[in-house]
C-alpha cells in the first residue's frame, strides 16, 4: 500500500525555522521529522511514498537526491568525474516527489497526485505529525468495516478538530478546530479508498473540510481510536518538545 505525505504547506507558526525550509524538513536530532514520520511506515512495511511537495519543495527533492551519498562512504575519482558508493546503508523506499503547487489546499494536493496512486487504497498522513499507533491494526481495521475512510483519532490536550464517534467507530459528524480537553480529534495516518478522490474538485478543496464531512455524513468515514501517543509540531516549542524526547531516547514514536 502506497503512502501519501503531505508536505506543502507553509509553516507559517513555525516561521523561525520555516524561513529557509519546508515545515517537514524541520529537524528533531539531525534527521528532518519527514525522515522519522516515513521510519514509522517503514517499520510497519509500508516503503512506497508520494510526497506532495509545495513551499520550498527544492529542499526535500535536494535532501532525496543526495540521501544515498549522505549515508555511505564515497569515493570519488577525478578528473573522469566517476564515484563508488561503499557500505550503502538506507531504506528499502521508493520515493516519488511531485509538486502540487505552492498555494494548493490540502485536498487539492491529494487531487493532484491521484495518477500516482493508481485504482487502490492508500495511506496518507502529514508532514508534521509522529505516532506510536500500529499501522498495520490500523490497515485491518480499514479493511474491516468496508467504508471508504478511515480517520486514526487521537485525544490531545485540546487545540483540534473534534470528531463525533458512535460506538462501532462510525463518524457521524466532523468539526474541524473545536476547542475543548478531551475530544478525540483528526491526528491523521488516514486509510482511503481510491473512490475518496471523487470527493476533491480542485486546488481549492481543503480536505479536512467539505470531503471528510461529506463522508462522515454518509456513513463513509470510520474512526480508529488510538490512545498512545501522538504529537504534531505546529510551533517552536512543540519542535522543542519533540526535541526533549528525541534526545533524552524516551522518543514513544520511535519503533523502529
Amino acid at each position: 500500500m502506497k503512502v501519501v505525505i503531505l508536505a506543502g504547506g507553509l509553516g507559517t507558526r513555525i516561521s523561525e525555522e520555516t524561513q529557509t525550509k519546508p515545515k517537514p524538513m524541520v529537524q528533531i536530532g539531525d534527521k528532518p521529522i519527514l525522515w522519522h514520520i516515513m521510519k514509522i511506515y517503514s517499520y510497519f512495511g509500508y516503503n512506497e511514498f508520494i510526497i506532495c511537495l509545495g513551499y520550498k519543495g527544492e529542499a526535500v527533492k535536494e535532501y532525496f537526491a543526495n540521501y544515498v551519498r549522505n549515508h555511505s562512504n564515497v569515493t570519488f575519482e577525478y578528473p573522469s568525474g566517476n564515484s563508488q558508493f561503499h557500505n550503502i546503508q538506507v531504506e528499502p523506499w521508493k520515493v516519488t516527489l511531485i509538486d502540487t503547487g505552492s498555494k494548493t489546499m490540502t485536498g487539492g494536493r491529494i487531487k493532484r497526485i491521484q495518477p500516482y496512486v493508481g485504482d487502490e487504497p492508500f495511506m496518507l498522513t502529514y508532514g508534521d505529525g509522529l505516532c506510536d499507533v500500529s499501522l498495520k491494526d490500523l490497515e485491518a481495521y480499514h479493511k474491516s468495516h468496508g467504508r471508504l475512510a478511515t480517520v486514526t483519532a487521537v485525544q490531545p490536550a485540546g487545540r483540534f478538530g473534534a470528531l463525533s464517534i458512535e460506538e462501532d467507530g462510525t463518524v457521524n459528524r466532523f468539526n474541524e478546530k473545536i476547542k475543548g480537553d478531551g475530544k478525540w480529534v483528526n491526528g491523521g495516518f488516514f486509510v482511503l479508498q481510491p473512490e475518496v478522490f471523487d470527493y476533491l474538485t480542485d486546488d481549492t478543496t481543503v480536505f479536512e473540510q467539505e470531503p471528510l464531512v461529506n463522508l462522515a455524513a454518509g456513513g463513509q468515514l470510520r474512526a480508529y481510536r488510538h490512545d498512545g501517543f501522538w504529537y504534531a509540531m505546529d510551533t517552536l516549542r512543540d519542535k522543542s518538545h519533540l526535541q526533549s524526547l528525541w534526545s533524552s531516547g524516551q522518543a514513544p514514536w520511535k519503533v523502529w
